[in-house]
């Protein structure tokens, strides 16, 4: 009998990926996926042959257009919502978040139907400042009841799980109904949001989440930022991983590498949302990193390099960039050319 991971069943299970075995789930879902990729690209100084876990490195990538977002674009773009200043001075911060269905490329030739929030997989990146009042418009334009679920402090209405905060409208919002989210941004760090419906863990790995940012009252050293959620999908429905990737598209940064100025501070928000696997790691080729795990401390824990975490949420400053690789348990899922 077949045996499934969830993320809520495998916390504390041993197991891996086997890259090999990946690449040849992914090999019988299109057919047609080698007839249409582009000639690899076998003497990219920064696509040296194959992965070191054995997953083959694809030979292109998905044209942004295709799914209406870039995974490059995702990385940098942090959304403040709509502000005004209350009575007394608050700042209130506002959104409006939509889900609906949508089908995505995610590796050249393999579509998936997500569910997505504002059309993207990850969904925006909220960003506010400790202490701001956040109001976020729900609409389910979906085909099945959703809602979303902020990490953090939030009164007990606001909480977006089934059967929490009904007596206000809130809980489960069905297809074709609205709510409002309201709570105060706390405590400052790298937070996570996603559909709370059940099954929890098919409705995540459908597409519907994304990183939510408190930054702390006294900000933080300037640096580049970037966003990073690893994620995966399963196309053909087995309850087993056969795409990974950063910001969705599986091999994009591979053949659009990651700039950065030489020299200059670079912070990552890394968010591991993969499901149906019970771990997943991050490290960078050539380079130490700290790590300030969720981001509520301003001190960090430990400069290391490789990061193996079960579902956490990692903070990770990278002070000098050369070039190199980022990888995963299952791909080589990154390049990396400083400037």
């Amino acid at each position: 009998m077949r045996r499934s991971f969830t993320r809520r069943r495998a916390l504390g299970a041993a197991a891996a990926v086997a890259g090999s075995g990946v690449a040849a789930r992914l090999s019988h879902l299109s057919s047609t996926t080698a007839e249409a990729a582009a000639p690899p690209h076998q003497h990219h100084p920064l696509v040296p042959g194959s992965s070191h876990a054995g997953f083959g490195q694809g030979s292109t990538t998905v044209d942004p257009e295709v799914n209406g977002f870039d995974p490059s674009e995702i990385m940098r773009d942090f959304d403040w919502g709509k502000t005004r200043r209350l009575a007394g001075g608050r700042m209130l911060r506002e959104w409006d978040l939509v889900a609906y269905d949508k089908q995505i490329e995610i590796v050249p030739g393999v579509k998936f139907s997500a569910w997505t929030y504002n059309g993207r997989v990850p969904g925006p990146t909220l960003r506010a400042d400790a202490g701001d009042l956040l109001r976020i418009h729900f609409t389910n334009a979906g085909t099945h009841p959703h809602t979303i679920h902020f990490h953090g402090i939030h009164p007990a209405a606001m909480d977006g799980t089934p059967g929490i905060g009904e007596d206000v409208g809130g809980g489960l919002i069905d297809v074709g109904e609205k709510f409002t989210y309201e709570f105060e941004a706390q405590p400052f760090g790298l937070h996570l949001y996603h559909c709370h419906a059940s099954p929890l863990a098919g409705h995540i790995a459908k597409g519907l989440y994304g990183m939510f940012i408190v930054d702390p009252p006294q900000g933080r050293p300037h640096a580049d930022e970037l966003v990073m959620v690893q994620n995966a999908f399963d196309p053909n429905f087995n309850e087993d991983n056969e795409v990974y990737a950063v910001n969705t598209v599986a091999f994009h940064f591979m053949y659009r590498p990651v700039r950065v100025k030489r020299g200059e501070l670079v912070r990552i928000y890394l968010v591991n949302i993969v499901e149906l696997d019970p771990i997943n790691s991050f490290h960078v080729h050539g380079n130490f990193f700290h790590r300030f795990p969720t981001v509520t401390s301003l001190s960090p824990n430990a400069l290391n390099t490789p990061a193996l975490d079960s579902k956490s949420v990692l903070s990770i400053w990278l002070p000098r960039i050369t070039t190199l690789r980022t990888s995963s348990t299952s791909t080589d899922c990154a390049a990396w050319a400083s400037q």
